[in-house]
């Protein structure tokens, strides 16, 4: 009878460790992704678009604008609160640019005289 019961354990095991392995390896197949600024897209005046969102990180920003107009760069807060990016920052600049967040504080503006100054700026907390 005992060893009925221990095939019965073992095989309740295997069963939790394929499942644990299944939704570790599907997590990223769920992230969200998110068309910053809705409709209108990554433009002037979206510093409010990620209120009520809850995210989280290795969801998806699209940044969709045209690309002669704008460009995204990831600043650190300071960039943020000062409208620059250091030298030497990455520009996205496709007008259809994907970035995965990172856990924590991400902060994005766009670099271009007195975008991020009227509004074209950023900042989202992934859990």
């Amino acid at each position: 009878m005992g060893q009925g019961r221990g095939n019965a354990r073992a095989s309740l095991v295997g069963g939790l460790a394929i499942i644990c392995i299944f939704l570790a390896l599907t997590q990223p197949a769920i992230a969200a992704i998110y068309n910053v600024g809705g409709s209108n897209g990554w433009t002037f005046n979206v510093q409010n678009w990620p209120t009520a969102k809850s995210f989280r990180a290795g969801d998806v920003l699209a940044f969709n604008y045209p690309r002669s107009q704008h460009n995204v760069v990831a600043v650190s807060r300071r960039g943020y609160n000062s409208c620059s990016a250091p030298r030497g920052s990455k520009a996205y600049q496709t007008g259809k640019d994907r970035i995965r967040l990172r856990r924590g504080q991400n902060y994005f503006i766009c670099s271009l005289p007195g975008h991020c100054k009227s509004g074209m700026k950023i900042a989202i907390n992934a859990a």
